[in-house]
């Protein structure tokens, strides 16, 4: 059974088109993953899958069916959001269970569906709370206990951890990870933040101005990129791009290389210097100006030893390298 369908699904404001011929399908189990700047859509989607915008054409199928005219709480789906959304008035037990309270489950179903979701998500401590009493992480487990006592079909994630600081966002990336594989369910996930998206996704969608650019598995995205774009969000630092005719290629291409298949050597083929170091313990980026308004980024394992204005030049295995027209499409 497919999870999802979006088949020619289109959103305007207005005379303005936020979402263009949008076609994706999500197998059952799937984990995929919106990802791409501010202002591409990738929101504007989601709140289209769920019934809170109403798109302005295509078909919307979830569990093989059409969705187009069903409201969002008959959908069967289930939304965690950037803020939380809790109600502060109620304890974490009675946010969990409110959902299920208003479609008149039965007591003990919910009870039992409420300690199954507070176990996996390890908030069997904190079910007689507030959320006021609760750290920002804690919070956010309990929004995503709320989806996960519901049992959805599909599970919709909007760029749910920004709000928490870096040590919290890698714990509940990794809780989130974890409830993906216990539970087998379907999960659509937002985000900007490419590394969320590479390391929690089976499958990633890469959005720009409202339109797919590219549809794979995180290694298929970072290793064949369609075009510049794609090649340039995905990974950090971004990849570089020379100038073909720098290397003794075609006026008008350009070679993209990624930081760490570029290497300090001696009598290298590019030659710069050293305008910043980024010594980050496991690893070194070294920003190196190339001259011509060109700054290129090499990634060094480990700890490595240079400073600013030091000249330097750098080499790369041609195998590991992607060549884009003057468009930024792929050659």
């Amino acid at each position: 059974m497919t999870a999802l369908s979006l088949t020619n699904v289109c959103k305007s404001f207005g005379q303005v088109e936020v979402l263009k011929d949008i076609n994706l399908t999500v197998e059952e189990g799937e984990f995929v993953v919106f990802v791409g700047p501010s202002g591409c859509g990738k929101s504007t989607l989601l709140r289209v899958i769920s019934g809170l915008e109403e798109a302005t054409s295509g078909d919307i199928e979830i569990s093989d069916n059409s969705v187009n005219d069903v409201p969002p709480a008959k959908r069967g789906i289930a939304m965690v959001f950037q803020s939380y959304a809790l109600y502060p008035h109620l304890t974490v037990r009675d946010n969990m269970s409110l959902a299920l309270k208003q479609e008149r489950k039965p007591k003990d179903e919910i009870a039992t569906r409420v300690a199954e979701a507070s176990r996996m998500l390890s908030l069997g401590d904190y079910l007689d709370r507030r959320p006021s009493e609760l750290s920002g992480g804690q919070r956010q487990r309990v929004a995503i206990g709320r989806a996960v006592v519901r049992e959805p079909d599909l599970f919709l994630f909007d760029e749910p951890l920004s709000n928490l600081d870096a040590a919290l966002r890698m714990n509940t990336r990794l809780e989130i990870a974890r409830l993906h594989r216990q539970l087998g369910a379907s999960m659509i996930y937002v985000t900007h933040d490419q590394i969320e998206a590479m390391t929690l996704a089976d499958k990633i969608v890469v959005l720009r101005d409202g339109r797919v650019e590219q549809v794979g598995s995180p290694m298929e995205i970072y290793n064949h990129p369609a075009n510049r774009f794609v090649a340039e969000f995905i990974g950090s630092p971004s990849m570089n791009f020379v100038p073909a005719e720098r290397l003794g290629g075609q006026n008008g291409q350009f070679v993209g290389i990624r930081p760490e298949y570029a290497q300090v050597t001696p009598n290298g083929r590019l030659k710069g210097k050293v305008i910043h170091v980024e010594k980050l313990g496991g690893d070194t980026n070294i920003l190196i100006d190339l001259g011509d308004d060109l700054t290129f980024t090499s990634r060094v394992f480990g700890q490595y030893d240079t400073h600013v204005d030091q000249e330097i030049t750098l080499d790369f295995d041609d195998t590991k390298c992607l060549s884009f027209d003057a468009e930024g499409q792929r050659i």
